[in-house]
């Protein structure tokens, strides 16, 4: 059979000067993984290459460094055998071609010296474990021992040896699976899939920063529910996001039904991601219904309710954040702020929407009332082709109304006419309540719209309110 050449995938000068760094130094070596994947996919020509070396990635690495004219500076990583140059926009990883065996209870392999067959063997998947030869006499020439281009163009994710040992081994490869099939929107294989469920319990071996790096990228990818659905089937998902979990199913009594939670927030994901790339918008829409589980209830007269699910979820927030050690910053208190609010408007597009209400969603969103809508508009999935319309044009509405309020009032990031300091100064007041009473009852008369959001109306009112707490005014 005769050999695949790819010069074409090799087009960028480095290469030659890889291939030229092996032959002075008499070792074999290849490009593999994701930048030959994504060139037969062509996903375009990542900025992160894998060299693979048969012999010393670290000292190839350096020989690079030494022939490229700006002389890059080489970081190395000797515990794990690899070394990593920047070239203009490129980063280059070497390593050592190797073998691994695992222990039960890590993830982290003993790793010997092997050959370029071993290096694809210990690979995730057959799509990553294609290599193209940069050696002079073979430059361009695909090695494929398991077949991968066939699973790439039949969109199938395998793994090179035996699905169960692949898995044990790296459990975090159960996530990159699932994070793969959504990206690439591959199937994976039915014994992969198996083998998954079978070492679930294994996942809690891996450290909860390279999850969620792996839900991130299912998030950040244009179908998420294609992940959560395989999370879901593996059974991995109540090992990483048990309140995604409880929403599950759907409960019926005396005949009343409500929707399942889960496939409906999934939908809301899916939605949001039609509309916006806010990785921390799309996190919010996924746990937008998370206190509904804890807060359903059955009434004969009403049915089904979740009463205060948006507060409860809020709080539940925090303690998803803090387990899977995400950020408990401002991006963690954004989450929060759309769970917490993500009813609002959808009761005023179902509602007459007041000036008042509408100049209250615009102070309590701030800065962030373009993204709740984003999110609420995602909310919609009825089925039902009449009240979709009715719902997205109500939320027209709403949108032109929040323009209007804040063209006229200039409610978002609302600072009050009359300062604190003005009023300590009026009244010849020190530190009281009194102060926190006066600018709490200008600021609710201008949400109510019972005074504009104007200096001398402000005024009157403090001097009004003043009065009624028995406050004199000073005289200056």
């Amino acid at each position: 059979m005769q050999p695949d050449f790819y010069t074409d995938a090799l087009e960028n000068p480095i290469f030659k000067v890889v291939a030229e760094a092996a032959n002075e130094l008499d070792v074999s070596c290849y490009v593999i993984g994701g930048f030959v994947r994504d060139y037969f996919l062509k996903r375009g020509k990542p900025k992160d290459i894998d060299i693979v070396a048969v012999g010393s990635g670290i000292k190839l690495a350096e020989k690079v460094a030494s022939l490229l004219p700006n002389k890059p500076k080489v970081s190395i990583f000797k515990n794990f055998g690899t070394a990593m140059l920047k070239h203009g926009d490129i980063e280059l990883e070497f390593v050592g071609a190797r073998k691994e065996s695992y222990h039960r209870d890590s993830r982290k392999p003993v790793v010997e010296d092997g050959t370029l067959e071993d290096d694809q063997n210990r690979r995730d998947f057959t799509i990553n474990a294609l290599a193209l030869s940069l050696n002079e006499s073979s430059f361009g020439n695909l090695i494929d021992p398991f077949d991968g281009i066939s699973d790439l163009e039949n969109k199938i994710l395998r793994t090179p040896l035996e699905p169960a040992i692949t898995y044990s081994d790296d459990p975090l490869r159960m996530m990159r699976a699932i994070r793969f099939a959504t990206q690439l929107n591959f199937q994976i294989d039915l014994p992969s899939l198996q083998a998954i469920t079978e070492n679930k319990e294994r996942i809690e071996i891996i450290s909860k920063e390279r999850i969620v790096d792996e839900l991130h990228k299912i998030i950040a990818s244009d179908i998420p529910s294609l992940g959560f659905g395989l999370l879901h089937k593996t059974e991995l998902l109540p090992f990483i996001m048990p309140e995604l979990v409880a929403l599950q199913g759907i409960e019926e009594i005396e005949g009343q039904r409500h929707k399942d939670n889960f496939w409906h927030t999934l939908e809301v994901v899916d939605n949001i991601c039609k509309t916006t790339n806010n990785l921390w918008l799309r996190w919010a829409a996924l746990l937008h219904d998370i206190g509904k589980a804890p807060t359903k209830k059955f009434h004969k007269k009403i049915g089904w309710t979740f009463h205060g699910h948006e507060f409860i979820g809020s709080k539940m927030v925090y303690k998803l954040f803090k387990r899977l050690r995400m950020p408990l910053n401002d991006k963690m208190k954004f989450v929060q702020k759309m769970v917490l609010m993500s009813s609002r408007p959808i009761v005023l597009s179902e509602d007459y929407a007041t000036d008042s209400a509408v100049r209250r969603l615009v102070f309590d969103a701030g800065d962030h009332v373009e993204d709740l809508m984003t999110l609420c508009e995602a909310d919609i999935t009825t089925k039902n082709p009449k009240k979709q319309k009715k719902y997205k044009n109500n939320f027209k509405l709403v949108r032109k109304k929040i323009i209007e309020v804040e063209e006229r009032d200039q409610i978002r990031n609302f600072q009050p006419p009359v300062s604190g300091e003005e009023i300590i100064r009026t009244f010849k007041l020190k530190p009281s309540k009194e102060i926190g009473i006066i600018k709490e009852a200008i600021k609710e008369a201008i949400l109510d719209g019972k005074i504009p959001n104007e200096y001398e109306a402000a005024y009157t009112l403090m001097l009004q309110k003043g009065e009624e707490l028995g406050l004199k005014k000073a005289h200056n």
